[in-house]
């Protein structure tokens, strides 16, 4: 495995990626949320990038889009669904398209739910995943233009990735999602030695990602519709999966 992966904070609590190949040279940017720290970062590092993979088109994720376009003359690539709503957009994307990088193919996953056109960009050999506002550790985005069948369907894709993989999420939320986790899991023995660990990096400021999706199958409700004790819990032994899962939402949108 060639690549390596810096991140670092964004505006206030956006995370910001850079993924280098090694042994090509190449830097592609996940998202572009704030000009300022990419920079930062891009000095910090040495890497020059030579592409933006962008997840949606939500302005915290594309602001920089062309003012880096235009320092480093990169391309941007987006989802074919959102195409006119990213700035800069050069090649579009959808389920199943791959885009080479270095001596690895990336894989996209159509994940929409948050957007209506999200995508997640995988990494098979390096086992890494960027799911931005799809999935967050301990959490799901905010169904903001799809009902909840619709990211339940793109949380099962990502739930289907090997449980060895790296996921980086696209905000800092996991200390609110490990609280809010909590009251709908509160007998999971994982979850609340999480929580503890989570409560203690963010009392020191230190960031709670990367996760993998093994731990986010172990702790994250999100994940957990099928499981009886959180069923129990809601009260939805009978329910379908859906149902769960959308209950879920609807509890996190009032926490």
């Amino acid at each position: 495995m060639t690549v390596r992966i810096e991140q670092f904070l964004c505006r206030s609590d956006n995370f910001g990626v850079l993924m280098h190949d090694a042994t090509s040279g190449e830097t592609a940017i996940i998202d572009a949320p704030e000009e300022a720290p990419i920079l930062a970062a891009i000095a910090r590092t040495g890497w020059t990038p030579t592409m933006i993979l962008t997840t949606h088109h939500h302005a915290d994720h594309v602001e920089a889009n062309l003012a880096l376009k235009k320092r480093f003359k990169l391309r941007i690539v987006g989802p074919e669904a959102e195409r006119d709503r990213i700035p800069g957009i050069d090649d579009t994307v959808e389920q199943g398209s791959i885009i080479p990088f270095g001596d690895e193919e990336i894989d996209v996953i159509f994940t929409p739910g948050h957007t209506a056109g999200h995508v997640s960009y995988h990494l098979p050999q390096s086992k890494v995943a960027f799911t931005a506002d799809t999935l967050f550790a301990l959490g799901c985005g905010r169904l903001l233009e799809c009902a909840p069948p619709v990211m339940f369907e793109s949380l099962q894709k990502l739930a289907a990735l090997p449980a060895d993989t790296t996921v980086y999420c696209g905000h800092e939320y996991t200390l609110a999602n490990a609280r809010f986790a909590l009251t709908v899991d509160p007998d999971n023995v994982q979850l609340r030695e999480r929580a503890a660990r989570i409560e203690a990096l963010r009392a020191e400021n230190r960031l709670t990602l990367p996760t993998t999706i093994g731990e986010e199958l172990e702790t994250n409700p999100f994940l957990r519709w099928a499981d009886p004790a959180i069923r129990k819990h809601l009260g939805m032994e009978g329910a379908t999966d859906v149902e769960v899962f959308a209950e879920i939402r609807k509890r996190k949108d009032n926490f």
